[in-house]
């Protein structure tokens, strides 16, 4: 019996941005220069099987600075942390190494310009998301507050409307992002703007992807942990541009493939801490059971790359 054909639309780009990529070879050139075990506070980046790998490689991963012992070395991972973290590994003179993503502690510095300006700063994000936590972190506790959705926007009391400025957690949603900034300035025309869009560029071109794919295929495909910020912005994105089945997957396994009975075109993407080996995977899922036939969707070319610290590059 012949297998029913299947087009996927693949879009490009997907997976690891600039700032995973560099986090990841933080933590493996941590572990060649110092040895495992080597820690890591939080997920390096949000994948269970990037972390897994790690794990494997000697990194231990905690959630606590206290969880570290003194004397072996602690990596902040790519979300980025609160002051307090490393001036408390400054206190223990322990050996750390910030991963933070430099889109990312672009927006702790514009937090601190801000509040050195005199004002007071909004913080568009996800409450208990890592990069939400490090970034209001940069200020005293209090001195940021969190905007999650328009009605914070339309209801949040400010110390002086017109001395407050906004920066946003780099992942979010471009189109719910753009509501709510509108609602900040309908109520705070005197509001200051990111000198440069905070949204990083691999979580906008990532989405546009989608939005290109998303009103042509039957269904659409994230490769992409369940806590992943920029992962799940691009099911929803998917939903938004038009495709009734949007969903997010880990693994090939995580496939439901009852509910893709039947369909002819499919759209696949991954988010920007998912490695392309786990897209391979899930198209080589899809070649065992359909006719398949793969278009690229190309809809912006990336060259970003970002330096390791200083501590870890070889000497010339």
């Amino acid at each position: 019996m012949p297998i029913p054909p299947l087009t996927i639309y693949l879009a490009a780009p997907r997976g690891f941005c600039a700032g995973v990529d560099r986090a990841i070879k933080i933590v493996e050139m941590a572990l060649t220069k110092w040895g495992a075990p080597v820690y890591v506070r939080h997920e390096i980046v949000h994948n269970k099987f990037v972390v897994d790998g790690l794990k494997a490689k000697g990194a231990v991963f905690v959630e606590e600075l206290s969880d570290v012992p003194s004397d072996r070395p602690v990596i902040f991972s790519a979300h980025g942390v609160p002051k307090s973290v490393p001036a408390e590994a400054t206190r223990r003179r322990m050996i750390f190494v910030d991963a933070t993503c430099p889109l990312v502690s672009k927006v702790h510095i514009e937090a601190q310009r801000h509040a050195d300006n005199g004002l007071q700063v909004i913080m568009i994000g996800h409450k208990g998301h890592p990069e939400t936590i490090g970034t209001m972190g940069q200020l005293p506790d209090g001195d940021v507050l969190l905007v999650e959705t328009t009605d914070d926007a339309n209801t949040i009391a400010v110390r002086d409307p017109g001395a407050i400025a906004f920066v946003t957690q780099t992942t979010l949603s471009v189109d719910d992002t753009a509501d709510i900034i509108a609602a900040l300035k309908s109520r705070f025309p005197a509001i200051v703007s990111p000198h440069k869009e905070d949204i990083c560029y691999a979580t906008t071109n990532r989405q546009a992807a989608v939005r290109a794919i998303a009103p042509k295929v039957d269904a659409m495909l994230i490769v992409g942990a369940p806590n992943s910020s920029n992962s799940r912005r691009l099911v929803e994105v998917g939903t938004r541009a038009g495709c009734a089945y949007s969903q997010l997957v880990q693994r090939a396994t995580d496939i439901d493939w009852r509910a893709l009975t039947g369909i002819s075109s499919i759209g696949i993407t991954a988010g920007a801490s998912a490695p392309e080996l786990l897209v391979t995977e899930v198209i080589d899922a899809f070649r065992a059971r359909f006719d398949v036939q793969v278009e690229m969707v190309e809809t912006a070319v990336e060259n970003v790359e970002f330096k390791v610290p200083r501590v870890l590059r070889q000497p010339a």
